[in-house]
């Protein structure tokens, strides 16, 4: 007896949405290091802190800049070490690892080509860690050009809007 896949069978494709997860590693930067006593900015020594930074150990990563401390930064410090950070092809924002981390991977969602599922019955399939917002950003990107969203698994799926 031969075995059928009626998954197989539907037709439905699979969007996981693990698939546009980045690889680049995604480090932090605190600028309290670069601060006197972490606290104040004083120019001189924030500059000088600056330059001898071994920024080469950012090179091709994604750094989460942040403060620890509870001090005023000028924002021309912060556009001193965006240029450090562009030196070393570096991607960076000012917010937490995990903050990155998403705005990265909805980047990846963005940049995807979909238009060959036009016309098509889609699932994205479901994980819990996933952060909602890129489910929503993936519902946007696909309605319209599917021709059913789905979630769930192609074997049970949750039918989210039909074309």
């Amino acid at each position: 007896m031969d075995f059928i896949n009626k998954v197989e069978l539907t037709g439905i494709k699979t969007v996981d949405l693990l698939d546009f997860k980045p690889t680049t590693p995604v480090v932090a930067l605190d600028i309290a290091d670069f601060l006197h006593l972490g606290l104040m900015l004083k120019e001189k020594e924030f500059k000088e802190a600056v330059e001898r930074f071994h920024w080469s150990t950012f090179t091709d990563q994604a750094v989460a800049v942040f403060c620890s401390t509870e001090a005023i930064v000028p924002t021309w410090a912060f556009m001193s070490i965006a240029v450090k950070l562009l030196e070393v092809h570096a991607q960076f924002d000012y917010c937490t690892v995990e903050a990155l981390e998403l705005s990265l991977w909805k980047r990846e969602v963005e940049r995807a080509d979909f238009a060959g599922l036009a016309g098509d019955k889609v699932v994205v399939r479901a994980h819990q860690a996933i952060d909602p917002s890129l489910y929503m950003l993936v519902s946007a990107r696909l309605n319209g050009i599917v021709k059913t969203l789905l979630f769930g698994e192609a074997g049970l799926p949750k039918v989210i809007s039909k074309n």
